[in-house]
């Protein structure tokens, strides 16, 4: 494959399909499209304004090239200004807006952040609060009008000659420049700076827009909202970029299930805590419907539950399912703007029963896996026939090696594995080992083709007797009950394995209704003799389905969901069990009292 760098994406456009909204937002009320050719202006006049500041390359090394640092919600400024830094081959350092100060501030310290960019006041001023003790960070640039503030309009350059030495310099930008550094502690630990390069993101995206694939398709819009900080929506996004497709951002988390309908996307990137956050609201409003409706409903969920790609079925359960799709499920294809064509799940196991559903209401759900350390796409569902397993992450990429290790820890190589973690040899020299980099997760391959996922690697847990125990297939497999929203299993060095449960409020609500039972509060309700006994009723069902030492004996129900402002949740929704266990340390003991 020939490499190029990032940003020659905009080139690649303008060749080939220049876009009129190669980028859109909504801006008072009012989607603003950003065309191919504004991008490119607005680019190259950033980066003659950073040229100006000094900053550059360098001597193209980790060390020497200079940093700019990013912490904003997704908006098209992140990636203009994220493009501009890459054509001086400047490093690009993103940090979740739900970062604390005191990690903000060791990020920008151990990068060496000369400037950086805030979207918003709330942001700007959490900057603001740790900026005299980052003494690297000389200048804060807003993307929001702020009173006192540099407004990032004041970084573009139109001088005629700055603009020249920009086009000579991104001539020169090798594909081997480190184009980012991904802050990841991803479950426990101090962040670490993972050395993604230009060439190694830049051979991911491609080779998975070929294996996918995702033809060019300059007609097609999808809708963005996952953090761009994350390098699975950012290598999501270049994909797009590469392929044509125009990119919308979704105003908020909140606001996504209007901006579906407004921008009416052929696709969009998600992770399952937002699938499982759908799925919710459409089975709460069937929970709304009465008589022959509401059969009719239950029944299209009963017929998708029932959807096997590899399996049509009868030519009965073919007539059930065109029937289910004509009267419930087109109703939830509408809500979702009616066009979706694909959509891309990651960054934590999706639940099988979700899968079979979402695919037989003729909303394609393909799971892909990898982590940030591999730019990060190492396997994918495909969308093509053969190319789908539910429960499986799919097929590897192409160009990806793999090989599992003798304890099913999965090992990938080749050109999309990180350069290192940026000033840890140490830690670089535990992860990549011969040239194989150690994911950390345990897999195994089904049929020969598909990778599945069993475990974390630092999460399997033996209990006081010697045995093993791998939480998350319970954990996945008791969530699809909608009474448990949330679920961690403990049991190390324990007699046997217990549970903090989170329940499905929402459905636990309209339960207590129909049961007369008064719901005053979370807090009351989880110590309802009634409520109890039906959890445990459901952990007993599920129970079932597994060996006697991976059951749950023992359960407290939390009167709250694990919050990313606790710790408890990583920014792309994944639990950080240590710290789930540390929160509810009291509860645990209480359990094995």
């Amino acid at each position: 494959m020939d490499c190029k760098r990032l940003f020659d994406c905009i080139e690649h456009q303008l060749q080939h399909f220049p876009q009129e909204d190669m980028l859109a937002a909504k801006e008072n009320g009012v989607w603003r499209k950003y065309s191919t050719q504004e991008v490119a202006q607005t680019v190259n006049e950033v980066s003659a304004g950073l040229l100006s500041l000094g900053l550059s390359a360098h001597n193209f090394t980790p060390e020497g090239s200079d940093k700019i640092a990013i912490i904003s919600g997704n908006r098209p400024e992140w990636l203009i200004a994220d493009m501009a830094a890459q054509q001086l081959g400047i490093i690009w350092v993103p940090v979740y807006p739900t970062t604390n100060p005191l990690e903000l501030a060791f990020i920008l310290k151990d990068a060496s952040v000369k400037y950086m960019f805030a979207s918003n006041l709330e942001l700007y001023n959490k900057v603001m609060s740790i900026k005299k003790e980052v003494e690297c960070l000389k200048e804060v640039y807003t993307f929001d009008q702020i009173p006192g503030a540099k407004h990032w309009s004041e970084l573009r350059n139109t001088d005629a000659t700055m603009l020249a030495q920009v086009n000579e310099i991104k001539k020169t930008i090798p594909v081997e420049q480190v184009a980012t550094f991904i802050y990841t502690s991803g479950t426990t630990g101090t962040p670490k700076g993972v050395m993604l390069t230009h060439k190694s993101i830049y051979f991911n995206l491609m080779s998975g827009k070929d294996s996918f694939p995702f033809p060019d398709a300059p007609d097609q819009r999808v809708l963005s909202f996952l953090p761009l900080n994350h390098i699975f929506e950012k290598v999501a996004s270049y994909i797009y970029m590469y392929s044509g497709m125009s990119v919308y951002y979704a105003e908020s988390m909140e606001t996504i299930g209007e901006n579906l309908k407004e921008v009416a996307p052929d696709g969009f990137s998600t992770v399952p805590r937002l699938l499982e956050k759908v799925f919710e609201k459409i089975m709460l409003k069937g929970e709304e419907l009465t008589g022959a409706k509401r059969k009719l409903f239950f029944w299209a969920v009963s017929v998708g539950e029932k959807y096997d790609n590899f399996n049509p079925g009868s030519w009965w359960y073919q007539q059930q399912l065109k029937i289910a799709n004509k009267l419930i499920f087109s109703k939830w294809r509408e809500a979702l703007g009616g066009n979706v064509k694909f959509i891309v799940t990651g960054g934590a196991a999706c639940q099988v029963k979700l899968l079979r559903i979402f695919n037989a209401a003729q909303i394609p759900v393909f799971e892909g896996y990898g982590p940030t350390e591999n730019s990060p796409i190492i396997s994918i569902n495909l969308n093509k026939p053969g190319g789908t397993m539910y429960g499986t992450v799919g097929k590897v990429i192409n160009g990806v090696e793999l090989k599992l290790e003798p304890d099913g820890e999965i090992c990938v190589a080749g050109p999309s594995v990180m350069l290192g973690y940026y000033k840890r040899p140490d830690l670089t020299a535990e992860a990549i080992i011969d040239g194989w980099l150690h994911t950390g997760d345990i897999g195994t391959i089904i049929d020969g083709k598909y990778l599945k996922i069993t475990d974390r690697k630092k999460e399997l847990f033996k209990t006081s007797g010697g045995k093993y125990v791998a939480p998350q297939p319970v954990e996945n497999k008791m969530k699809e009950s909608p009474f448990i929203e949330q679920i961690v299993l403990v049991g190390d060095n324990q007699k046997f394995v217990s549970a903090l449960i989170v329940p499905g409020f929402s459905k636990l609500k309209d339960w207590a209704r129909q049961h007369g039972i008064e719901y005053a509060s979370n807090e009351s309700i989880i110590k309802n003799t009634m409520v109890i006994a039906l959890i445990a009723d459901v952990v007993e069902e599920y129970n079932q389905l597994f060996n006697p030492v991976e059951q749950v004996k023992k359960f407290t129900l939390l009167d709250r969901e694990f919050t990313i402002d606790k710790g408890e949740m990583t920014p792309k929704l994944s639990v950080r069990r240590k710290v789930v266990l540390e929160n509810f340390a009291k509860e645990v003991e209480e359990m094995y009292k």
